[in-house]
């Protein structure tokens, strides 16, 4: 239960349609979860983050109707800036660094789940992990690992 003055889910849908780039809020992305980071005393285990959806769409297929990895790339990516919103309890402006990709299957013809969590947050950088599913079966489309720096507010 989110309270007062906690930044919580509406608060991360507002900085979805707010603060990206029309093309990336073209992908129609929509929050199914949203995770702060465990309160103290809380579980250790427990990794801040978020659960995102992208819609299928014809305009995100390569030649064959697969989903092509730009669009994937983009989803992680935007999902982990999700992730570190949650991490942080609060926007805070940050740029990506680094992400790697491992693409493990094609996905076609269903929406893509990112499961993107915060594997270590610090003063000035972020480290984290999206996993990439196909909404159909539940099975890993791709592995990406990301670095964000932390930007002067």
């Amino acid at each position: 239960m989110q309270q007062a003055g906690e930044f919580g889910i509406d608060d991360a849908k507002r900085v979805l349609g707010d603060v990206f780039a029309p093309w990336v809020q073209d992908l129609n992305l929509s929050i199914e979860q949203f995770d702060i980071a465990a309160p103290a005393g809380g579980d250790p285990d427990r990794q801040p983050g978020a659960i995102l959806r992208m819609p299928f769409s014809e305009r995100l297929c390569r030649n064959g109707g697969i989903v092509c990895g730009q669009a994937l790339m983009a989803f992680a990516d935007t999902a982990m800036v999700l992730a570190n919103l949650a991490a942080n309890k609060g926007y805070r402006p940050m740029t990506t660094v680094d992400q790697t990709t491992h693409f493990m299957r094609a996905v076609t013809a269903s929406d893509v789940l990112a499961d993107a969590r915060v594997v270590r947050l610090g003063r000035t950088m972020s480290f984290g992990r999206v996993t990439l599913l196909s909404a159909t079966d539940n099975k890993p489309v791709a592995m990406v690992s990301s670095a964000f720096a932390m930007l002067p507010g």
